[in-house]
């Protein structure tokens, strides 16, 4: 089934939807920059989704940087990303009162940002894993042809069993040159790679960047720069934090590759997420020990 099959089968007999006739909100789970998060039961099937408002206001002078480019939705990219580690994209639309929504399933579990924020006890195993189903996540993204721009903990999701799902794609552009012009400063500012904050041409290796923040964060529940200041990591005079200061039994292999995330020059860092992936793949580690 092409793209179009499936925006087809989306909207089908659906498109202008009543929300308020169409989905029960059970709670308010997330209230994001752009956008309102509910718990909800679809009425029509019975089943439990996640509900995503988006905001209008806050959206459209983004979304207008890319006007004239076909740039796809939020719903639109996501169902075409794909994978154990991303949330999966039901539907997408306007709804009668103009407000436009994504539909996806719902993930029960925490913020993994709020469990690193509470230094929630993990053994060094556990860590790693996260690292390894975060990178997954991102290799996902990036195989189907977009950069995610928002890779930060505050955008995956922990589920009980042990699943690392990344659920946010509201920053989401293809991967081409046009969609990734100097001056589109968007992210979570202590995430930002380098030439993001400085305006610069970017292109897939700023998800790189903020990956490897968000790793040396999970491995170590510190960041790599002192915390506070501007909030942009990137434009910080020092140097990162070496993680083996941090955490000195890390393995070399591992805290190499951190590191080299970390660069302020995009040529230095790993070229792909799938050398990420592999790189990960080859760490062991005991369950005793870590930072």
């Amino acid at each position: 089934m092409g793209l179009l099959d499936s925006l087809k089968k989306a909207f089908a007999g659906n498109p202008r939807v009543d929300l308020s006739t169409r989905f029960e909100r059970l709670k308010e789970a997330v209230a994001g920059t752009m956008s309102k998060f509910y718990k909800a039961r679809d009425l029509t099937s019975g089943s439990v989704v996640g509900l995503k408002l988006l905001d209008s206001k806050k959206l459209d002078p983004i979304e207008a940087r890319y006007r004239g480019l076909g740039k796809p939705t939020e719903g639109e990219i996501g169902l075409q990303i794909s994978g154990e580690n991303i949330v999966k994209t039901l539907e997408w639309g306007v709804a009668r009162d103009g407000t436009k929504y994504v539909v996806q399933e719902y993930i029960e579990g925490p913020g993994l940002h709020t469990l690193l924020g509470r230094r929630t006890e993990m053994d060094s195993v556990t860590r790693l894993d996260l690292v390894r189903q975060a990178a997954k996540a991102l290799t996902s993204v990036h195989a189907a042809g977009f950069v995610h721009r928002d890779i930060c903990p505050r955008n995956f999701l922990l589920e009980p069993s042990g699943r690392l799902v990344l659920i946010d794609f509201g920053l989401t552009v293809p991967d081409k040159p046009a969609f990734m012009q100097p001056g589109n400063r968007v992210g979570t500012p202590s995430y930002m790679a380098p030439e993001v904050v400085r305006r610069r041409q970017a292109d897939h290796r700023l998800d790189i960047f903020s990956f490897g923040v968000s790793a040396y964060e999970i491995l170590t529940n510190e960041p790599p720069w002192p915390r506070g200041g501007s909030g942009h990591a990137a434009m910080r005079s020092s140097e990162p934090t070496d993680i083996r200061e941090v955490w000195p039994e890390i393995p070399e292999a591992l805290a190499r590759l951190v590191m080299s995330c970390l660069s302020a020059d995009p040529d230095k860092r790993p070229a792909s997420m799938d050398t990420i992936v592999t790189a990960l793949e080859g760490v062991q580690l005991s369950a005793v020990g870590g930072p």
